[in-house]
């Protein structure tokens, strides 16, 4: 799997959030360490989201593929039988 990343200005916005949150409901707490509390959550708890993700992704295509069977199967045209 390849490595969780954040762009600069992603890391920025959810480090501003962690604070944020920290502010509003615990004691607040500083960038640096916002920002390891966010490089913690992304390799330890970040593919736990992603795999759900692509959990979620999966039945979403083979809802749309089981769809697409059927409006197939709804377009097919009764045969005569030659006998």
């Amino acid at each position: 799997m390849q490595k969780i990343e954040f762009s600069r200005e992603e890391k920025a916005e959810i480090v501003s959030r962690i604070r944020a949150y920290f502010d509003r409901e615990l004691d607040p707490i500083g960038t640096l360490p916002a920002e390891f509390l966010l490089d913690f959550f992304t390799e330890e708890i970040g593919p736990y989201f992603y795999n759900q993700g692509l959990r979620d992704a999966q039945a979403a295509l083979l809802k749309r593929m089981e769809d697409v069977a059927e409006d197939i199967h709804l377009l097919e045209r009764e045969q005569k039988s030659s006998v």
